[in-house]
């Protein structure tokens, strides 16, 4: 009954389409008339006060980051040098906010918004793997079925609880499932706002460097796996790791380099190698190296007091040297210091939650309380009691 209401109302509205495209209307026949001189005097004034009041905050906006671009290559060569960072190694300000006039909008300009640009989805991955290398990832036949074999993962490589649920709840919403994709976590019919997979999140360009760092450790669990298979069931495992050990080439056909790695995962192969998220072997093993690389990070720096979720976060949100920076600070620093600190412009300016928990100890609480929250959902529950098991 639902289907054949979807398909009713399909075809009313098809109709109501084709009847628009028939009926002349004013706004179709009618363009808009064009600016009088009145109005295009208004808008030059207008657009002057504003180039003014602009350019006079770009001096001081670009000399506040260029400030934190240079003390950030500081605190860089100092710890490289073994020397003490000190509080002042930081921009100890907020940026600068514009409050000059808005700019105006151009008359004579057409008023169309660009389009949208399109966001591979997990379709477009698994048809990728299809063609690229005759591959189809071994979906779970459940989500708990993931969560277990996440939670198996996770838990041998040293994972713990705390840290792979709560880092769950904050990625993926504490409700959402092996698939979901950024932007998609509550409307599965929204638009995707980026390349972001599964429980830890990881873009396109995530999963080709684990694949290039950590492909050789990734196909030795798969092999011993295979040896505790009963004959009947290696082939499909064998033929897997054939798979992996060609995907894992292709990672490495360029330098060990992010950018390298992010123009690999624009292409038809690099979304290949994304669509094994979704495979029920080389999946957890994808999302838990997202984690661990960080927790290998603050350990090979010496750090070895155990990470929180929070501080997991931090390191899993801006990157593992700039993360380990706030990680790593005082505790009565935290309050002091700035979130743009650890920060490109750019990527400022696109993080509201890091505009608005706007210094180190706003945000790291401001994870763990949404941590708190998130955990509460069934899926955060299902993912503990994996662990348990």
């Amino acid at each position: 009954m639902a289907q054949r209401r979807c398909i009713g109302l399909l075809a009313a509205l098809l109709s109501l389409c084709f009847l628009c495209c028939q009926i002349p209307t004013a706004s179709a026949q009618s363009p808009a008339p064009p600016p009088t001189p009145e109005a295009i005097a208004v808008y030059k004034r207008a657009l002057a006060e504003y180039l003014q009041a602009h350019d006079a905050f770009l001096t001081i906006d670009r000399a506040y980051w260029q400030s934190v671009k240079q003390k950030r290559a500081s605190r860089i060569s100092k710890r490289a040098h073994g020397e003490p960072v000190a509080l002042d190694d930081y921009v100890l300000t907020q940026p600068p906010k514009y409050t000059g006039p808005p700019r105006p909008v151009n008359p004579e300009a057409p008023q169309e918004k660009p389009p949208r640009p399109y966001v591979p989805v997990v379709a477009d991955f698994l048809a990728a793997a299809k063609q690229q290398f005759n591959v189809a990832p071994q979906r779970p036949a459940s989500e708990l079925e993931f969560k277990h074999a996440y939670a198996r993962v996770a838990s041998a490589a040293g994972l713990t609880r705390d840290q792979a649920v709560r880092v769950y709840g904050f990625e993926a919403s504490g409700n959402s499932s092996y698939d979901v994709q950024a932007g998609l976590e509550y409307n599965p019919n929204g638009h995707a706002i980026s390349t972001a997979l599964g429980y830890n999140q990881l873009l396109t360009t995530n999963s080709v460097e684990l694949m290039a760092e950590a492909g050789g450790p990734f196909i030795r669990a798969l092999q011993a796996k295979a040896t505790q298979l009963p004959d009947a069931a290696k082939p499909l495992l064998e033929n897997k790791i054939a798979v992996a050990e060609r995907m894992v080439a292709f990672a490495k056909t360029v330098p060990d380099d992010w950018g390298q790695h992010e123009a690999l995962a624009g292409t038809q192969k690099g979304w290949a190698v994304h669509a094994m998220n979704l495979d029920i072997d080389i999946g957890p093993l994808l999302q838990t190296q997202k984690l661990m690389m960080s927790v290998l990070f603050a350990r090979a720096k010496g750090y070895n007091t155990p990470l929180t979720a929070a501080e997991l976060e931090m390191m899993n949100l801006t990157g593992d040297g700039t993360g380990f920076d706030m990680v790593t600070m005082p505790q009565d620093w935290r309050d002091k210091v700035p979130t743009s600190n650890f920060f490109q412009e750019s990527g400022y300016r696109e993080n509201p939650v890091a505009q608005r928990n706007n210094t180190v100890a706003k945000l790291i609480a401001a994870t763990n309380a949404e941590m708190d929250v998130q955990v509460q959902k069934q899926g955060a529950r299902d993912l503990v009691a994996a662990f348990s098991r």
